[in-house]
């Protein structure tokens, strides 16, 4: 299973809290062995970003480990709003070349 985490920052800590998010995520990756990207809409909305967390094939458990890891960061100081976690599974894929 997938895991997308949506939510909104302030363009003003957008450096701020992309290099905690990224470090947050390559802790994460290493520890479970998964794959994980960091995203951002190229627009501004009312002095905000929207930002995507993405991880691949998790682990069951992975939610609750997450969320202790956005504390444990205080990227959860930088975030407005709520944290949208969306979950898919894998149906096809491919690559193009």
């Amino acid at each position: 299973m997938d895991i997308y985490v949506y939510y909104s920052v302030a363009s003003d800590h957008a450096t701020q809290f992309a290099k905690a998010a990224a470090a947050m995520q390559s802790t994460l990756s290493q520890a479970y062995h998964i794959a994980s990207a960091l995203k951002r809409r190229p627009e501004i909305q009312n002095g905000h970003h929207t930002w995507m967390e993405v991880y691949e094939i998790v682990p069951d458990n992975f939610t609750q480990t997450l969320e202790k890891a956005v504390v444990d960061n205080g990227i959860d100081s930088l975030i407005e709003g709520q944290r949208h976690i969306e979950f898919f599974i894998s149906v096809f894929s491919s690559t193009g070349s």
